[in-house]
C-alpha cells in the first residue's frame, strides 16, 4: 500500500514534469530524471503561489507554506537521538540515514553511495559531464539548477535571507546558517590536544588535521595534498589560471570572491578588524585572519611547537621554515652557480653577488646596501638613534644583534668555539677573526705597498706610515 508521503511525492513529481520536461539526462539512462523531488520551484509566469520574499513560484500552495519556513527560521521536525532540528520531514528522514548507516542508493559508474535519491541524481551529472543550466548574464554554466540560482544573485544582487539578529543579507539559506553561529552562544566543541574551542564539530574535525597531519584532499595535477577542501580548490586556479572575479576600480583579476572582497577594502580604506587589547597601537586590518596574527603579539601565544628542539612559534608559516635547518632541506637553488639556500631571504642576498646590486642607497653617504633593513641600521650612525638599551650596564645599541653581542658579557655566554684550540667568544667576528692565526689569512692589504694584515684595524694603524 502506498504511504501519503509516497503518494504526496509521486504527485509531484508527475506535476513538476508536467511543467518542465526538459531538462533530461541524455547521456546516461539511468539517471533521466534530472528534478529531485525536492526542487519545486517552477517558471511559468501563470503560477500564482509565489514567495513574497525571494519572488520564487510554486504550483501548489503547500509547497509555497513549506518553502516559507527557511524565511521565518521554523524547524518543526526534530531528530530523537541527537536533538538536531530541521525544516522539513523530508530532510529529517535523510538526516536519519547518518544514524542508521543506511546507504541504499549507489552509483553504478563508480561505486559512490548516497543516503538519498536527489544526490544521487546530482552526482551523475558528474559522469554525464554536462552543464545544461547556462546563466543568460555571463554564459556561465552549471551541472544543476540550484547552483545556477545561487549563481544568479551575483547578477541581481539580491539577498533573501535575513539575520534575526543583525539584519544581515545573505544570498543562500546555507550563508546564512553558517553565520549564525556567531550569535550563537559559547564553543562546545574542544580540542583535547590544544584546548582550542568550535562553535561547530565542522570546525573542530578539520582543526584536528593540524595535529593529525591528514590532507585529505589531493590534486590530480601535481599530487599535492590539503587539508580542507578550500584550500584544494584555491590551488586548481594555479593549473587553471583561471581568473574570474574582476575588481572594476583598478581591473585587476582574482581567484576567488573572497580575495576580491578583501582587496577592495584598500580601494574604500576600509579597515574593519580593530586590535582591541593594547589602547597604544591601536592597529587595524583589512582581514580577521591578520588580526588573530597580530594578537598574538599581546597575548606571547606561541601554539605552533617543533618536534625536534621544542622551540615554539607564534604561526605555522615560521614552524615550517624553522623545520627546514633539522631536516637540511635547501629548496631555494641559486640558477648561476647551483648553491642552495633554507630562505628564499637568503637567495634573494646571494644574487646580489652576481649581479653586483646594491639597490638600497644612504642619502647622506651615499653607502650603499644589500637590503632595505641594513639601510635602516645603517641610518642610525647618522641619526643617532640608539633604540636597543643594555638593562644592567644602560649602554645602547644600534641594533638588536649588537645588544645580544653585548649581553653575553654580563652572562658569560660564549657560545662560539675555535675548533682548534677550544677558545671561545662571545660572537661569530670574533672567532672569525681569531681562525685566522690558524689559517694564516691576511684579508686586508695595503695599496701603496703590498703589506697584508689580519685586521682592518692593523691596515688603519700602518696606512698612517705613509701619510706622515
Amino acid at each position: 500500500m502506498q504511504t501519503s508521503d509516497n503518494r504526496t511525492q509521486s504527485v509531484y513529481l508527475s506535476d513538476h514534469v508536467r511543467v518542465d520536461t526538459s531538462n533530461q539526462l541524455d547521456a546516461d539512462k539511468d539517471c533521466k530524471q534530472s528534478y529531485s523531488a525536492c526542487d519545486t520551484e517552477v517558471h511559468d509566469e501563470n503560477v500564482k503561489n509565489t514567495c513574497k520574499i525571494c519572488k520564487r513560484k510554486f504550483t501548489h500552495a503547500g509547497w509555497l507554506k513549506n518553502h516559507m519556513r527557511i524565511h521565518t527560521g521554523d524547524k518543526s521536525f526534530s531528530c530523537e537521538v541527537c536533538d538536531m532540528k530541521f525544516t522539513h520531514s523530508r530532510t529529517l528522514k535523510t538526516h536519519m540515514h547518518i544514524h542508521t548507516v543506511e546507504i541504499c542508493f549507489g552509483c553504478k559508474h563508480c561505486d559512490k553511495k548516497f543516503t538519498c535519491p536527489s544526490n544521487l541524481r546530482k552526482h551523475m551529472y558528474v559522469h554525464a559531464g554536462e552543464r545544461r543550466f547556462c546563466c543568460k548574464e555571463c554564459n556561465k554554466k552549471y551541472k544543476d539548477p540550484s547552483s545556477l540560482r545561487k549563481h544568479m544573485h551575483i547578477h541581481t544582487e539580491e539577498s533573501c535571507f535575513r539575520c534575526k539578529v543583525c539584519d544581515k543579507k545573505f544570498t543562500c539559506s546555507s550563508h546564512l546558517r553558517s553565520h549564525m553561529y556567531v550569535h550563537t552562544p559559547g564553543k562546545p566543541y574542544s580540542c583535547n590536544d590544544c584546548d582550542k574551542k568550535f562553535r561547530r564539530s565542522l570546525s573542530l574535525r578539520k582543526h584536528m588535521r593540524i595535529h593529525t597531519g591528514e590532507k585529505p584532499f589531493s590534486c590530480n595535477d601535481c599530487d599535492k595534498e590539503f587539508g580542507c577542501s578550500d584550500s584544494l580548490r584555491d590551488h586548481m586556479h594555479i593549473h587553471t589560471g583561471e581568473q574570474r572575479f574582476c575588481c572594476k576600480v583598478c581591473g585587476k583579476k582574482f581567484e576567488t570572491r573572497s580575495r576580491l572582497r578583501t582587496h577592495m577594502r584598500i580601494h574604500v580604506s576600509k579597515r574593519p578588524f580593530k586590535c582591541k587589547i593594547c589602547e597604544i597601537c591601536g592597529k587595524e586590518f583589512t582581514r580577521l585572519k591578520h588580526l588573530k596574527h597580530h594578537l598574538r603579539i599581546h597575548t606571547g601565544e606561541t601554539p605552533y611547537c617543533c618536534e625536534f628542539c621544542d622551540k615554539k612559534f607564534m604561526y605555522s608559516s615560521s614552524l615550517r621554515i624553522h623545520l627546514r635547518m633539522h631536516r637540511g632541506e635547501r629548496p631555494f637553488c641559486c640558477k648561476v652557480c647551483d648553491k642552495k639556500f633554507t630562505y628564499s631571504a637568503s637567495l634573494r642576498l646571494h644574487m646580489c653577488i652576481h649581479t653586483g646590486a646594491r639597490p638600497y642607497c644612504c642619502e647622506s653617504c651615499d653607502k650603499k646596501f644589500t637590503q632595505k633593513q641594513a639601510l635602516r641600521i645603517h641610518m642610525r650612525t647618522h641619526t643617532g638613534e640608539k633604540p636597543f638599551g643594555c638593562k644592567h650596564c644602560n649602554k645602547k645599541f644600534t641594533d638588536q644583534s649588537s645588544l645580544r653581542s653585548h649581553m653575553r658579557i654580563h652572562t658569560g655566554e660564549r657560545p662560539f668555539t675555535c675548533n682548534d684550540c677550544d677558545k671561545k667568544f662571545t660572537d661569530q667576528s670574533s672567532l672569525r677573526q681569531h681562525m685566522r692565526i690558524h689559517t694564516g689569512e691576511r684579508p686586508f692589504s695595503c695599496r701603496d705597498c703590498d703589506k697584508k694584515f689580519m685586521q682592518s684595524s692593523g691596515l688603519r694603524s700602518h696606512m698612517r706610515s705613509h701619510t706622515r
